[in-house]
Order: structure tokens, then C-alpha cells, then sequence
């Protein structure tokens, strides 16, 4: 069992409560890929346990603080006690899908499991995730209320190079069942858990795909970067009286489609294949208004240096948004880059709307689902930000 030494800079950073230890800030030791090791300050002293990676900017993950090796009782605990927060907060429903294993914010650094009904989808992300993956996985059959169908690895995201790990796709346990129908609140969907995007589906936006719906009835929606069309969906199920989509990619336009049929809505939707910034710069001088709208693109900054660009890109889209809103109306916008601070957010949107001479309120800021656990100590793990704005 290997054993690590910080530096002072390294211990003041743990001791403030981040997880992660850097690997300028390790002072002496070294470990296996992936391995668990024993974490010492420079005097001596146990900071605790944490998880190797030898190729990775982020050395170790910590696990605990304790100075008592973690043991097979110790991961099944803490497996116990995500699977009881999604329960709690009615996320196990046979029928619907949420994220079981969110990573570093259930305690489990580089590991994700979502669920799609009785089909699992994981990913491992670091060194440590790939080396611990069947123990974990023999550990959460145990833990779990059903009995999954079949468990797919969809290993493939590219932040894996960084741990020096190759993709890795397989079907581990049964094979693929095809198109999986979802529930999410009053809206059914379907996933595909091999070509979809992410594990099939963008779960953390589960509860704000819920209060748009709500705000629907009698409405003219606009579904912005739609994807599935989850957004929309739930508002035309609610009672929109239109909704249009906007989306560029082709088989996931078929999929809203698809996914309205199933709803029984299609006869309210309106689906145009299009470059979504492009579509709102004409719309907007066409005149067109709503209200009720949700923008939800993909992220702007997947690192500090595309900040700049982020804001001009969030002003923009979004003026064109706050120019189409009609009175009265609510404007949902989202952000998904973790580089992207709430409060920065909230400055760009209050640009946009300047810009579009419209005054806007902010009703709330929402973050994820409660299936993606936002850590005190990890302000990683808070990545998204959902605004809900009242506009005038």
C-alpha cells in the first residue's frame, strides 16, 4: 500500500476541505495507477485516504479523512446512502431514470451510473474508476431495490485521455435492449443508451424540464437546442398551445417527433431542423414572440480560457431570447459550463436583456437534479446553473 506526502501548500489545501490534491502540490511518494493510498502531511501527520491517478493534473481524489483504510464495508455504505437519496426524493420509480452514482458528488471520484428504468449505463473517468469498476458494480447489485436488465459501459468521453485510459464500450451483463421508454413526471421519452448523447439522456435538467412544463398551459412556447425536446414536451403536455423546436441535428429532430407521438401531442409541436443561433437572430426579426421559452445550449467555456468567448456568446443568444418574449412571459436560460460562475452568468443575462430593452426578474436560479449531489466542498460539482425569468 503506497503512501503520499503533501506540501504545505497541498495540506492548507486539503485542510480547507477540497477533495482534490494537484500533482505540483504532492512533496514525496508515489502509488500504482488508481490505487488507494495513504495521504500524510509534511509532518507526518494522516490528512487521510485518497485515489492515484499518475498521469492526471488532479493526483488524488480523496475519499476520507479518517486514518482508518477504507474497506469493502465502507464503499458499500456510502453506495447505500446515494441509492437512499435517490429514493428520498422519489427518483426510483420502476419506470423512470435518474442518476445513481454522480462521481465525486456521491463520493465515488470518476464513476457514473444512470439508470433507465432496469437498464444501467456507467462511465469511468479516472484511473481509479477503471481499476475499482467490477468491485463497485458487484456492489451496487447488492444495494439496489431491482434487478437490472442489462448494465452497458459506455467508457468513450474524452477526458479519459487525460488519465491515459483508451475508450472502452461493452455491453457487461445482457445486451442491448433497443429504444428504452422513460417517464419523466407526466412526459414519456425515448433513450438510447448506445448513440445518444451523454448515457442517453441530459438527466440533471430532470426537475427544470418539470417547472417549465408547468408554466405552459395556454402558452406559445419556444424549445431552444431542444435535443429530445424534453423542455417542449413537457409543455405541450401541460397544455401549451404551440410549441416549436429548434434543433439542427437530424435523428435527434426524428426523436422529438417520435417522443411527441408517443405523448400524443404531435398535432401541437412544430419541429425546424436549423442552426439554433441563426434561427433566433431571424425569428427574433420576423417578429415571432412567446411566452414561454427555454434556451439550454451546449457549453460555451469547457475551460478558463473560452470564458471571453462564453459571454458574448450568452449575451447574444440570449437578447435574441429576451427580444421575443412576450409580456409577462418566462425566459428559462441555461448554462452548463462549470467555468461559467453563477454570478457571471446572471451579468451576462442582465446585459442581454439591457441590450434587448426588456426588463427582466430572476424568479429562481436552479441548479441540477437532486440525482447530481452539488458538494459543499466541490464547487465543481455545481456546474449548472437554470435561471427562471420573468420578463416585461
Amino acid at each position: 500500500m503506497g503512501k503520499l506526502t503533501t506540501s504545505g501548500k497541498g495540506r492548507r489545501w486539503v485542510a480547507g476541505g477540497h477533495p482534490w490534491i494537484y500533482k505540483d502540490d504532492i512533496a514525496e511518494g508515489k502509488g500504482e495507477p488508481g490505487e488507494l493510498l495513504s495521504v500524510d502531511d509534511p509532518a507526518g501527520h494522516c490528512l487521510g485516504w485518497g485515489l492515484f491517478s499518475n498521469t492526471s493534473r488532479i493526483a488524488v481524489r480523496m475519499v476520507t479523512r479518517s486514518s482508518e483504510q477504507p474497506n469493502r464495508a465502507f464503499w458499500k455504505q456510502r453506495m447505500e446512502r446515494a441509492i437512499a437519496v435517490r429514493a428520498k426524493a422519489g427518483l426510483m420509480e420502476p419506470d423512470g431514470a435518474c442518476r445513481l452514482i454522480a462521481g465525486d458528488g456521491d463520493g465515488f471520484p470518476g464513476w457514473i451510473v444512470d439508470r433507465y428504468t432496469d437498464v444501467l449505463v456507467m462511465q469511468c473517468t479516472t484511473q481509479s474508476s477503471e481499476r475499482m469498476r467490477d468491485f463497485l458494480l458487484e456492489l451496487l447489485k447488492e444495494c439496489l431495490p431491482l434487478t437490472p436488465r442489462a448494465i452497458y459501459n459506455r467508457s468513450d468521453v474524452g477526458i479519459r485521455k487525460l488519465e491515459d485510459l483508451d475508450p472502452r464500450v461493452e455491453w457487461l451483463e445482457g445486451s442491448n435492449p433497443g429504444l428504452i421508454e422513460v417517464r419523466e413526471g407526466e412526459v414519456k421519452y425515448l433513450v438510447d443508451v448506445e448513440q445518444g448523447h451523454k448515457t442517453g439522456s441530459y438527466l440533471d435538467q430532470s426537475a427544470n424540464h418539470v417547472r417549465f412544463g408547468a408554466l405552459a398551459k395556454g402558452q406559445r412556447v419556444l424549445d431552444a437546442f431542444a435535443y429530445q425536446g424534453l423542455f417542449g414536451l413537457h409543455a405541450a403536455v401541460a397544455g401549451a398551445e404551440h410549441v416549436i423546436f429548434l434543433e439542427q441535428n437530424q435523428a435527434a429532430c426524428d426523436r422529438i417527433l417520435e417522443n411527441a407521438k408517443l405523448n400524443g401531442v404531435e398535432d401541437r409541436v412544430e419541429i425546424r431542423k436549423t442552426n439554433c443561433m441563426q434561427a433566433l437572430r431571424n425569428m427574433a426579426e420576423e417578429g415571432e414572440r412567446f411566452g414561454l421559452m427555454s434556451i439550454d445550449p451546449p457549453a460555451f467555456a469547457r475551460n478558463r480560457r473560452e470564458t471571453a468567448g462564453a459571454e458574448r456568446g450568452y449575451v447574444e443568444l440570449n437578447r435574441r431570447g429576451f427580444v421575443m418574449m412576450e409580456s409577462g412571459g418566462m425566459l428559462v436560460s441555461a448554462s452548463c459550463s462549470y467555468n461559467v460562475r453563477p454570478e457571471d452568468f446572471l451579468s451576462y443575462l442582465r446585459k442581454a436583456s439591457h441590450l434587448a430593452g426588456r426588463e427582466a426578474w430572476l424568479e429562481s436560479m436552479e441548479g441540477p437534479s437532486l440525482d447530481h449531489p452539488q458538494l459543499l466542498t466541490l464547487p465543481e460539482t455545481r456546474y449548472l446553473k437554470c435561471a427562471f425569468l420573468r420578463v416585461d
